[in-house]
C-alpha cells in the first residue's frame, strides 16, 4: 500500500523531474515551478545532507547553511531514519565524482 504522502499528483511531478534530462532544462523547470526563497530552501538542505554526511556537527552545518538548528535536525531525521532518498542521492552523488 503506497504511503500517504505518495499522490498521483506528487507521482506526476516526479514523472516530470525524471524525464528532464539536461541541468539546463532541470534549472529552468525549478525556476519556473519555485520562489527563490524555496529554491533557497531545498538547496541549503541539500547542503545539509551533504554535511551531515561528513558528520560536521549540527551547529556548524547551521552556521554555513542558515538553516535553524531545528530543520538541521529534521534533516538529519530523515538522512538517517527516513525513506532512504538521502542515501541514493548521496551515493549517486559519489559515483559521479
Amino acid at each position: 500500500m503506497p504511503a500517504r504522502w505518495e499522490t498521483p499528483k506528487l507521482k506526476r511531478l516526479v514523472a516530470i523531474l525524471g524525464n528532464l534530462k539536461t541541468e539546463k532544462e532541470m534549472l529552468a523547470f525549478l525556476r519556473d515551478l519555485c520562489t527563490l526563497e524555496e529554491l533557497a530552501e531545498i538547496s541549503s538542505r541539500w547542503q545539509a545532507v551533504e554535511l551531515l554526511d561528513k558528520n560536521l556537527p549540527y551547529r556548524e552545518i547551521a552556521d554555513q547553511t542558515g538553516l535553524s538548528t531545528t530543520t538541521v535536525t529534521r534533516v538529519a531525521h530523515w538522512l538517517y531514519h527516513g525513506e532512504g532518498g538521502y542515501r541514493v542521492a548521496l551515493s549517486k552523488l559519489k559515483a559521479k565524482l
